[in-house]
């Protein structure tokens, strides 16, 4: 018995979901409403106390963070395999786990609420934006919120962890040159994991960077996500269009700042 505390446009909870499709493994679903703060929910918050999506249940049993909930799922459910079976192969896998878990993701909030939550945030009435601003638990991360509400793509944040994401698609360039997946000949723990972060990029209006013409091996990676049953299965099916409508429609509004941003990083490098 699996269950799923999850949200559909949640890069964490997208992975997670991806990986189950993949696995063929069906769930009871838990949505959890993160503009509402329901990750913040004292019911909730006894299940995952780091206010968090996703939290997965297995047979009673609860697991958190979904690096960890990929990999146990891949050994509790071995067929198909998503990890290579060669020890560099598995070495690669952990790398993109590692630059993921410790750039990547902490990257994705700033472009996602500088740009994509921000007006939906900001018409908020204050006392509930405030609620849940507070909840936020860790005080870094909270400052951080408040800032690229308050600031948008002019936040101090915001550039760098623009760049983060940059740097991220050409390390998948160079890595796609040698194979048709990061993980190998097929997609595995390491592709569903970045996948939900290239999916962040297109919803906000940065496709730009995914132009074939730019990075032609990670163009042709998304859409061959594009085209799995999987990828209907993990995210086409959850995530309204409307949400995806509105990430990209403020996205366009922002896009000629984010690119002289993009620029001016680029020639002070």
């Amino acid at each position: 018995m699996l269950e799923l505390y999850h949200n559909a446009a949640s890069t964490c909870s997208q992975k997670v979901r991806l990986v189950l499709a993949e696995k063929g493994l069906d769930f009871e679903s838990h949505p959890i409403d993160l503009i509402a703060g329901g990750q913040h929910d004292p019911a909730y918050v006894k299940l995952n106390p780091n206010h968090v999506v996703p939290t997965l249940i297995h047979d009673g049993r609860v697991l958190l963070e979904s690096t960890l909930i990929i990999r146990y799922l891949d050994e509790e459910f071995p067929e198909p395999p998503l990890r290579p079976a060669d020890p560099f192969g598995r070495y690669r896998d952990e790398l993109w786990a590692h630059r993921i878990d410790t750039e990547v993701h902490a990257a994705a909030p700033i472009l996602t609420f500088a740009v994509g939550a921000r007006n939906v945030l900001l018409q908020q009435p204050e006392e509930v934006r405030e609620a849940n601003l507070a909840a936020i638990p860790d005080a870094r991360l909270r400052a951080e919120r408040r800032s690229v509400l308050d600031h948008g793509v002019q936040a101090p944040e915001f550039a760098g962890a623009m760049q983060i994401f940059i740097d991220a698609l050409d390390a998948m360039e160079t890595d796609l040159t040698a194979r048709p997946w990061l993980d190998g000949a097929s997609p595995g723990l390491a592709d569903a994991s970045m996948l939900p972060y290239v999916l962040r990029l297109d919803h906000l209006a940065m496709s730009p960077l995914l132009d074939p013409g730019r990075r032609p091996r990670v163009a042709d990676w998304y859409r061959r996500w594009q085209e799995r049953d999987t990828y209907t299965t993990a995210v086409t099916n959850w995530l309204p269009a409307i949400v995806g409508e509105i990430m990209r429609k403020n996205g366009e509004a922002v896009w000629p700042e984010v690119e002289a941003l993009i620029a001016a990083t680029s020639r002070a490098d």
